[in-house]
């Protein structure tokens, strides 16, 4: 314990020793309810991001000096982030500037201070759970805006809907690669091939839409449908394979970087001919 809190730097943010084990305690009575081995959790402790994990959680003690050093470390990567996200210039700044006051908490919560950062636990990089936030902010402004503007008023106008790089996160369980792995394996040709365009060739949906012969707004609401097929599916192979619903949605949250699944290969493998065969027939026959 003594050399973990010495690695991460947690006195220079103002985190005592105890409150450094604290959190450690709450991050491995999470991921590990029930272990009685110190050996187990001492491991399990040494594989985390320490020095990231409290600069996280002194930002969200409201530590100035923290938030300091997180704003130097991170403030462009956010805004290069929400740029990639949101393409659009003005669109990034906002995305990015909306994020700052729930990171930073200014608000409270049973006289307690809430901050977004507080639910870090270092399992996979800050820079990751930044992207996922972010990614997951610009979804949720996205959805509030579908809900007063139909996707097929904006196809009809025109709209280009560029690709959200919201890519599936994982964390070091074998458990979640292993549903994951599972999950994309069942997608039908079509659908791999739909997914790969979109999010990891960054085609857009008028693109994707143009290369199966259908409208954009066909593929974008194929694309909605498929995120929440696919979310919904690795959840229940996690909880079947002994998660709880709480843990299988953190294990969503951590860093895709540290993911073994080759996901490209799992797309990619049998999309090369997609459906929709019908409609090109008609074409080729116009």
């Amino acid at each position: 314990m003594q050399d973990l809190y010495t690695q991460s730097s947690a006195q220079a943010f103002g985190l005592e020793r105890g409150q450094f084990s604290a959190i450690l305690s709450e991050i491995v009575q999470k991921y590990l309810p029930g272990e009685t081995s110190s050996h187990a959790a001492g491991e399990f402790c040494r594989s985390l991001r320490v020095e990231e994990l409290a600069l996280a959680r002194a930002c969200a003690a409201g530590s100035d000096k923290a938030w300091e050093v997180f704003l130097t470390r991170y403030r462009a990567k956010l805004y290069d982030i929400a740029g990639y996200i949101a393409k659009e210039s003005s669109a990034a700044r906002e995305l990015a500037d909306s994020l700052y006051a729930d990171l930073y908490g200014t608000s409270e919560r049973d006289g307690k201070r809430t901050s977004k950062l507080a639910s870090y636990t270092g399992r996979g990089s800050l820079e990751g759970w930044l992207r996922t936030v972010l990614a997951q902010e610009y979804v949720n402004r996205y959805r509030k805006r579908k809900r007063l503007v139909s996707l097929d008023e904006e196809a009809e106008e025109g709209v280009q809907f560029a690709a959200v790089a919201a890519e599936p996160v994982a964390s070091t369980d074998p458990r979640l690669e292993q549903a994951i792995d599972q999950a994309l394996k069942e997608l039908e040709a079509e659908d791999k091939f739909v997914l790969a365009s979109y999010f990891l060739d960054n085609r857009t949906l008028a693109e994707v839409a143009r290369s199966l012969g259908v409208h954009e707004s066909t593929i974008s609401r194929k694309v909605d449908k498929l995120a929440k097929s696919l979310r919904k599916q690795i959840l229940n192979n996690l909880t079947r394979n002994g998660m709880s619903r709480r843990q299988a949605e953190e294990a969503l949250l951590t860093d895709v970087r540290d993911l073994q699944v080759n996901i490209r290969a799992r797309l990619v493998q049998e999309s090369a001919a997609p459906a929709f065969p019908e409609k090109k027939a008609k074409a080729s026959e116009g």
